[in-house]
C-alpha cells in the first residue's frame, strides 16, 4: 500500500466531508482543458452557489469578455458537472487576495518582469560537495559581473540596473522599494 501525504489525505476528508466541495474540485481539476490555457491564467473559479459559479479574473476586460462567452462556457462545464450551473458571475474582487496556482506561477512569463535580464545565469544543477560549490559561485559571480557591465545605472544610487527597472520605475528596485517606504511614514 502506498503511502500518502498529510496533504493528500486532509483533501480525502474535505471532500468527504464537505460534498458541496465536490463539483467545485472538480471544476478547479478541469478548470484549464475546459476553458483554454489562456483563460485559465486570468481566471480563478471561487464557489459555486445556488447553481452560480463565481470567477474572479485579472482584469475588469477579462470580465467583460468572459461574460459574453458564459453561454458557452456554461455547455462545457456542465458537460463534466453532476449538478449543471445555471450562470456564471466574472469580477476582479477577489484576484489580489488569492494565490496563484503551481500552473499559473509557471506559465506567468518571467520575460514581462521589469528585472529580467534573459536566460538564467547557470543551467547546471548547485553541486553538494564543497570544492565544486566555490567553483559554482566563482562562475556566478563571474556571470554576474559581466552581465552587469552591460547595464545601465540607476539615477539615484548608480547601481547597475536592468534596463526594464528604468523604464518602469525610473530608478532601481532597491531605490523603488526606499522610496515606496518612506512615502508610507
Amino acid at each position: 500500500m502506498p503511502l500518502k501525504s498529510v496533504n493528500d489525505i486532509l483533501d480525502i476528508l474535505a471532500i468527504e466531508t464537505k460534498p458541496e466541495l465536490q463539483p467545485l474540485l472538480k471544476l478547479l481539476k478541469y478548470w484549464p482543458e475546459l476553458v483554454g490555457t489562456k483563460i485559465a491564467l486570468h481566471t480563478r473559479p471561487l464557489s459555486i452557489q445556488r447553481g452560480i459559479l463565481r470567477v474572479a479574473t485579472s482584469s475588469a476586460a477579462w470580465s467583460q469578455n468572459l461574460t459574453f462567452q458564459r453561454r458557452s462556457l456554461l455547455l462545457k462545464l456542465n458537460k463534466i458537472l453532476p449538478q449543471p450551473l445555471v450562470d456564471i458571475h466574472f469580477s476582479t474582487a477577489e484576484w489580489r487576495r488569492l494565490p496563484l496556482s503551481k500552473d499559473q506561477q509557471q506559465t506567468l512569463s518571467l520575460q514581462e518582469h521589469p528585472s529580467y535580464l534573459g536566460e538564467d545565469i547557470l543551467e547546471s544543477s548547485v553541486p553538494t560537495d564543497r570544492e565544486n560549490i566555490n567553483t559554482f559561485f566563482t562562475m556566478w559571480i563571474k556571470k554576474k559581473q559581466e552581465q552587469s557591465q552591460h547595464l545601465s545605472s540607476c539615477p539615484q544610487c548608480k547601481c547597475p540596473t536592468p534596463p526594464g527597472e528604468i523604464q518602469y520605475w525610473g530608478v532601481c528596485y532597491l531605490c523603488r522599494a526606499k522610496s515606496l517606504g518612506a512615502s508610507q511614514k
